[in-house]
């Protein structure tokens, strides 16, 4: 079993549909160390499933993802730091190079690293309940984990701006009117429909699917290689030296409002 290790995430799979549930419920499945290496490798062993040929990416509970445990990002070292940007690197590239067509069922908060991980998916089907947003800035980090290529791929540069600086939400109907995502649905109908979607790529002709999925890549690739490690390079330093990044996780931890200085 390939996916026998995985403690954070678990796997179902129905014919040849790969189903991927982030699995942290209690934490609306934030990324702590453990569930952010998990990430790290999922998508690579996907890629070499030859038994899958469609993945729905979904979450347990009442999040898709809420981005990066905050609670954990106060005690991380530097070690846990370089290992957390090596990490997010990985996890962007490899979820470009899984061939399989991959479909985010969103059923609640998609999050920083989580609207990352959704708005890179194939296909998004989002809950009515959904919400998406970059939260980085919130937290006092640069958002460089790749959401700076793929929001300005999806809506363009000056809109990707203006929601990646200010960490503001949309709702999914948002999201779906300005071109972030295309499908909403009613919540009791998201699995259903994103089963749909996967069943019928599952079910149509495997090389073309699947290489018509690549070659789009590759344009999406050439925006991941200008922004990537720049942007995770940046969020690395504010992880070090911002003193805003501090303030931001500390009033987080004691459920008050930070106050930025710009240092």
């Amino acid at each position: 079993m390939m996916y026998e290790n995985y403690e954070n995430i678990t796997f179902d799979r129905v014919d040849s549909v790969l189903t991927v549930t982030l699995n942290r419920p209690n934490a609306l499945n934030a990324t702590d160390e453990r569930l952010h290496k998990e990430l790290s490798s999922v998508f690579a062993d996907i890629a070499q499933d030859k038994e899958t040929r469609a993945v729905i990416l979904t979450g347990a509970g009442a999040a898709f993802c809420a981005g990066g445990d905050l609670k954990h990002g106060l005690s991380m070292n530097r070690d846990q730091t370089d290992a957390m940007v090596e990490e997010g690197r990985k996890i962007i590239m490899d979820i470009l190079e899984v061939p399989q067509p991959i479909v985010a069922a969103v059923n609640g908060y998609a999050m920083g690293l989580g609207a990352t991980l959704a708005l890179f998916c194939d296909i998004v089907v989002a809950s009515e309940e959904a919400v998406f947003a970059d939260t980085h800035v919130i937290a006092g980090y640069v958002a460089g984990d790749g959401g700076a290529a793929i929001w300005p791929w999806l809506i363009g540069a000056n809109n990707a701006k203006e929601f990646l600086m200010t960490g503001d939400r949309l709702s999914a109907e948002e999201a779906k009117e300005i071109g972030l995502i295309r499908h909403v649905v009613p919540a009791a109908e998201l699995m259903t429909e994103a089963r749909r979607k996967a069943e019928r790529l599952a079910n149509g002709p495997r090389m073309a699917i699947e290489g018509t999925k690549m070659t789009i890549n590759r344009l999406l690739r050439q925006a991941v290689e200008a922004t990537l490690d720049y942007g995770l390079q940046k969020e690395k330093e504010c992880m070090l030296v911002s003193e805003d990044c501090v303030e931001a996780l500390t009033a987080f931890s004691e459920k008050r409002k930070p106050v930025f200085t710009g240092k």
